[in-house]
């Protein structure tokens, strides 16, 4: 028996609804589309004229962040976004492969990011409008404060979203600065707003773990409960490989966050969206709730890989069952 939803049912502000386009927010991001396309830049536009959503995107902006709370986040998320890019290097270090990718991993911790890996650049994940001469993207990630997130929807939470997006932001500049003191070009990208690239199917590739049902990703290390940020460059890192850990099969079973996201935006069953299968967030159904409340989150506070200590145990026990029923598999401390 589920528990009763606080938040439904849930009405959004008519004032709000009068700012919707007549397009569908489903249909710029693909869904049911049968064939491949890349990304439409959909919502957190740089500049709102550009996309049909654009008045939804200024509504969001003129709900109450007066908070204490809040203010103090958006105030350091703009003194970590003042890190300056170094400026690059006439020669350029060279490193094996190997080389470069452990160097980046110590870094990490100075650049203050608590999770970093390097894939290939898929032109497929470049936003239909946008270009890149680079081949290479780094994943970085921080980890959201479990108590701040878990107040969602409250505007603790939002502000916990805004501090974390900052400290993302200063991630990418402090290892994109690292890469041209070193001679190599490096360009940072950062959210909320809208880059070049979609970040979730990098960090994918990288091995930040496997999407979830709620849109996230999820891994044994911070559940869903974190925030991306990346680095567009050619510097020759080896690749960091995927990582599974039979997460979308505990999704298939889990309805923890269906049930508690209040306009009802989560499914049951993966849609196809531009070409691919995939756990899929209906658009129109979770902005109007998620402009509301300063973001919401509550479906990453709720994830139970999200709660401090479970991921680590749920993936050690999701190994055992795989091994028992289709022989050993990688633990997952071998991961990077």
């Amino acid at each position: 028996m589920p528990k009763p939803n606080p938040h439904r049912p849930f009405s959004p502000d008519p004032a709000q609804m009068a700012c919707a386009p007549d397009v569908s927010g489903n249909s710029i991001n693909g869904l049911g589309e049968p064939g491949f396309r890349r990304p439409s830049v959909i919502y957190w536009a740089p500049d709102p004229d550009d996309i049909p959503h654009g008045n939804l995107q200024r509504y969001f902006y003129t709900v109450d962040k007066s908070a204490p709370v809040m203010v103090a986040a958006q105030a350091e998320r703009r003194r970590r976004a003042d890190v300056e890019l170094a400026d690059l290097a006439p020669r350029a270090v060279e490193r094996t492969a190997e080389g470069w990718t452990d160097s980046l991993r110590r870094f990490a911790p100075e650049a203050g990011v608590d999770m970093v890996g390097v894939t290939a650049l898929d032109p497929g994940w470049l936003y239909d409008t946008a270009s890149s001469e680079f081949a290479q993207v780094i994943m970085l990630g921080v980890q959201h404060s479990y108590d701040r997130i878990a107040k969602a929807p409250d505007i603790e939470a939002g502000a916990e979203v805004i501090a974390q997006y900052g400290r993302a932001m200063a991630g990418a500049r402090h290892v994109a600065s690292w890469l041209r003191a070193q001679g190599w070009e490096a360009e940072p990208q950062t959210g909320p707003m809208t880059g070049k690239l979609a970040m979730i199917p990098a960090a994918l590739a990288c091995g930040f773990g496997e999407l979830g049902k709620h849109g996230s990703i999820i891994n044994p290390e911070f559940g869903a409960s974190f925030r991306l940020s990346a680095v567009l460059t050619n510097a020759p890192f080896a690749p960091t490989p995927p990582r599974e850990f039979g997460i979308d099969g505990f999704c298939s079973n889990c309805r923890v966050c269906e049930e508690a996201c209040p306009p009802e935006a989560l499914s049951p069953q993966k849609q196809t969206v531009r070409g691919a299968e995939k756990w899929y967030v209906d658009f129109d159904r979770c902005l109007p709730f998620f402009n509301q409340t300063h973001g919401c989150s509550i479906c990453i506070a709720v994830c139970p890989w999200s709660r401090p200590g479970v991921g680590l145990n749920l993936a050690d026990k999701l190994a055992r069952r795989a091994a028992r029923t289709s022989g050993p598999r990688a633990h997952p401390s071998a991961a990077c």
